[in-house]
């Protein structure tokens, strides 16, 4: 590994999966591993660039590192791997993806890969990539009538659609040489794929 490896924090209060995630990792990242929200808290610290946190835990919940991890400026991306299936509120919650458990190796790798590259995007990018991944969710766990009653849901759609219309308006403002260059250093960065991705 070089001094360039990103790190990532496994969290989960079950020590077999929390073990078998970082396994999974361990060859790419620098990987620590907390079996639960208190060991989570001691393990945060600047260095950390992904953290992977289950929503059910005793003592100190998913939720509350999730939320200490926002409240303490901690620049970290942060996915939730549970078996909660997700509902409204997750709307208002800080993470950038969730990820419904059981997640096989492939799928973990991905949203790994997808959350560094994300590190390298601007606020406006990674709050738009967030919202889309909340939308996501609650697609794959909601009917259309349920999403449609869902006045928090309209509220989610509409912040979305700002969003990409202000992307849009600001890659519009950007001069060919600009975006060259800031493609360039995305390249530079590690980030090839982020590059790529369509908004």
């Amino acid at each position: 590994m070089t001094e360039d490896t990103q790190t990532v924090l496994v969290v989960d209060d079950e020590r077999d999966l929390a073990d078998l995630y970082a396994a999974w990792l361990e060859s790419d990242y620098e990987v620590r591993t907390a079996y639960g929200g208190e060991g989570a808290i001691e393990a945060l610290d600047e260095s950390v660039d992904v953290a992977l946190i289950d929503r059910l835990m005793p003592t100190i919940s998913g939720d509350e590192v999730l939320e200490y991890v926002r409240s303490e400026g901690y620049e970290c991306r942060v996915a939730m791997v549970t078996a909660v299936e997700p509902d409204f509120d997750i709307i208002e919650m800080g993470f950038d993806e969730y990820i419904v458990k059981p997640i096989r190796h492939g799928d973990l790798t991905e949203v790994v890969e997808s959350l560094v590259s994300r590190s390298t995007y601007d606020r406006q990018l990674q709050e738009f990539f967030a919202l889309a991944s909340k939308r996501a969710a609650l697609q794959s766990q909601k009917s259309a009538h349920e999403l449609d009653e869902s006045e928090a849901y309209a509220d989610l759609e509409v912040e979305l659609e700002e969003l990409r219309d202000e992307l849009h308006r600001t890659t519009e403002q950007l001069s060919v040489r600009d975006l060259e260059v800031e493609l360039r250093q995305l390249n530079a960065d590690g980030s090839p794929n982020a590059a790529g991705r369509s908004i």
